[in-house]
């Protein structure tokens, strides 16, 4: 259990990071140089121009996760109740919606080919910690079930 406390709240230092490095770099023409679009700036750009849109993602980006992530601390603490795990796994599935997203554009542009779409280390680090969050639920909700028997 040590191991997941040390995990979990490493995560709530991962995640800023992810939301700030670059998921891809992006540019019209081949010739022309990348642009790099984080969560972000992605963001940045939805709240000028898609409120509805923007205030979505913010939720499946950057509160879900971040919830998630707060309230098994708070279980692995005995802070809060075991009964809450199952309202967390769901929202780290909600957040787990927003790579599929990302990965969505990202072949639907290259698909097209007009422009030019390069992964960043951003993508992964977002997905490992997505990633990592899922696995950090699923090894509590054994723990507490073995606790509970």
């Amino acid at each position: 259990m040590t191991l997941l406390r040390i995990a979990n709240l490493s995560l709530l230092i991962l995640y800023p990071v992810a939301w700030f490095a670059p998921l891809m770099r992006a540019g019209l023409l081949p010739l022309f140089g990348l642009s790099e679009i984080s969560v972000m700036t992605g963001l940045q750009s939805l709240w000028a121009s898609d409120i509805f849109l923007a205030l979505v993602v913010t939720i499946f980006a950057l509160f879900a996760p971040y919830i998630k992530t707060i309230g098994l601390a708070l279980i692995h603490f005995n802070l809060l109740s075991p009964r809450v795990e199952k309202p967390l796994e769901i929202m780290g599935k909600l957040a787990m919606a927003d790579i599929f997203l990302i990965a969505l554009y990202i072949t639907l542009t290259k698909g097209i080919g007009i422009g030019r779409i390069e992964v960043a280390w951003g993508l992964y680090l977002f997905t490992a910690c997505i990633l990592a969050s899922l696995f950090i639920s699923w090894k509590t909700q054994q723990f507490s079930q073995k606790s509970l028997n």
